[in-house]
């Protein structure tokens, strides 16, 4: 300290000096940082302005495209339409598929008239068939309105859709039978033809439904077809390309029994075609069928014998030892843990088989089944299968039986004409099923036998045990009903294709599809028990609000 204030006492001249230049040298540092802060301050408002400016620029793109590109619509459908036909009669064959890829299922059926809807103009002469001929037509799902109409065939034994490579094209298709002896695949998205072929079923013939859909044999990648024709007791075999409708081999024919019906069982890697007539059973492995047209052995995966059905099948014959007694009426495949089991009904009860030792799984008591087998849900996921059995003279019995157990989980007891149509089911979102079912109910000590019964449609839900709700009345001759999930999980509707058959005079024919709600909301309640849980208003309030849900 005394030597700096010595120095400054010697040099105060120089001590003033180095303040002078350290002052100057601070004040060019902060004139420096004062300009760089001054850049950085400007580019920092210009980095904003820019920021801003982007912004702007993305909503001004964002709205102009939200007008200039409107975002897609969703098909408002109709709660109720009708399609009429006059001077006509109805088929009794009902598809539901997304013909127009509206994501809202469309309604193909088929009726016998002169010409079309005014909406085409269509007539026989078009595709060179005499007049009346018979029409396959798709109609809007939303609206009812004509997709398409399609002159077919003179007359139609079968009708068949949602085929998939069908004609080689990327859409399902149609295949329709007709007679004379034709084979013709329509596109389904546009009812244009695929391709058409005849062949010699011979005289007197029944096409044995459904057409069944086997893997490609002829190497040309489109799946192929094998068709069942029954002329009294020979069920003959014929294989067809589907990609162009050529025979593949030559026709087969297989004896038996009587009027025969079938159905096709997968066995893992094998395939077998289960043929059933009142006193017998036929199993024949698609591999043999194949073998015995085409006089070639062929290996595909899935077209293997299966060692256990072997032995259980007598080769000459090719009758399958499942039943001893009882003449067959429905034979049924039921989904099981691993594998489809058989359910076999005959005249006094109905027995579960096991598809994978041929072992009895259950037998119920029940006889004269009307109406085919029909799968839904009374409890939670778990399967349960819907009979209909005669009790007497116009007289029926609903049962829905567990299919794991044989247990009748609930039944009922209907007044039934001969023809009523048979019962269908929808998917709900508690995991169970809505069970639709015509008749006439009756409450016990009011049952009248006088008069014919009527046609009533009828609601039933596991969660109303004691409940059905009575949802339309319906006088005319019904050809064809069926009910559907009209959009993925939501949408529940029935269709009704009403009008005389083509063996009967022609007349009106009307096609209907309804939303089940709507019928819900202006249903009657009936109590199956004296004892009323809810007020009437509050069940039809809870059934109509009741969710569905659409099963893989």
């Amino acid at each position: 300290m005394d030597n700096k204030d010595s120095e400054a006492e010697i040099h105060p001249l120089k001590t003033e000096d180095v303040k002078a230049q350290e002052n100057h040298e601070n004040s060019v540092e902060r004139r420096i940082v004062s300009k760089q802060a001054s850049r950085l301050s400007r580019l920092s408002r210009w980095r904003t302005a820019a920021f801003f400016i982007s912004l702007f620029l993305c909503l001004i793109i964002v709205f102009a495209f939200s007008f200039i590109i409107p975002c897609p619509e969703r098909p408002v459908s109709e709660r109720t339409w009708f399609r009429n036909y006059d001077n006509a009669a109805a088929f009794p064959f009902l598809a539901i598929e997304d013909v127009n890829e509206d994501k809202v299922q469309d309604v193909i059926f088929a009726f016998k008239a002169s010409n079309g809807s005014g909406s085409f103009n269509s007539s026989c002469l078009d595709e060179g068939l005499p007049s009346p001929c018979a029409f396959v037509a798709a109609v809007s799902g939303t609206n009812g309105r004509a997709l398409w109409e399609r002159p077919a065939a003179e007359e139609l034994e079968w009708m068949q859709c949602g085929i998939e490579q069908l004609g080689g094209a990327e859409a399902p298709g149609c295949l329709v039978v007709g007679k004379p002896v034709s084979l013709t695949a329509v596109d389904l998205r546009t009812g244009e033809v695929q391709w058409r072929q005849s062949s010699d079923f011979g005289a007197n013939y029944t096409v044995l439904p459904p057409v069944s859909v086997i893997p490609d044999l002829d190497s040309d990648g489109v799946q192929d077809l094998i068709i069942f024709i029954a002329a009294g007791d020979k069920v003959k075999t014929f294989i067809h390309s589907g990609k162009n409708g050529n025979q593949i081999g030559s026709t087969e024919s297989l004896s038996v029994d009587g009027k025969a019906r079938y159905v096709r069982l997968n066995l893992g890697s094998s395939s077998y075609f289960l043929f059933y007539t009142e006193n017998s059973l036929y199993a024949y492995s698609l591999k043999d069928l194949y073998s015995a047209a085409t006089g070639m052995e062929i290996k595909l995966p899935k077209l293997e014998r299966d060692p256990q059905w072997e032995k259980n099948i007598d080769h000459l014959t090719h009758r399958l030892s499942l039943l001893s007694s009882g003449d067959i009426r429905y034979l049924a495949k039921i989904p099981g843990q691993s594998r489809e089991n058989i359910l076999v009904v005959n005249s006094e009860m109905a027995t579960l088989i096991n598809a994978q030792n041929l072992q009895t799984l259950w037998t119920l008591n029940v006889s004269r089944v009307v109406s085919e087998p029909l799968l839904g849900y009374y409890k939670p996921d778990v399967l349960g299968i819907v009979l209909e059995s005669e009790i007497g003279p116009n007289r029926k019995k609903v049962m829905i039986v567990e299919s794991g157990s044989g247990a009748v989980q609930w039944d009922l007891k209907l007044n039934s004409q001969a023809e009523s149509p048979g019962p269908a089911t929808l998917s709900t979102a508690d995991h169970r099923s809505a069970f639709l079912i015509w008749g006439e109910y009756q409450a016990a000590g009011n049952e009248t036998r006088s008069r014919a019964p009527l046609q009533k449609l009828y609601l039933f839900h596991p969660s109303y045990t004691n409940v059905l709700l009575e949802l339309r009345n319906s006088t005319d001759q019904i050809i064809a009903f069926n009910a559907a999930l009209f959009e993925r999980s939501r949408h529940a509707c029935y269709v009704l294709l009403r009008g005389p058959q083509p063996s009967e005079e022609p007349g009106p024919v009307s096609l209907m599809k309804r939303k089940l709600k709507e019928d819900v909301s202006e249903s009657r309640v009936i109590w199956l028990s004296q004892v009323a849980v809810d007020s009437e208003q509050y069940v039809r309030d809870r059934l109509y609000r009741m969710r569905f849900h659409s099963r893989a």
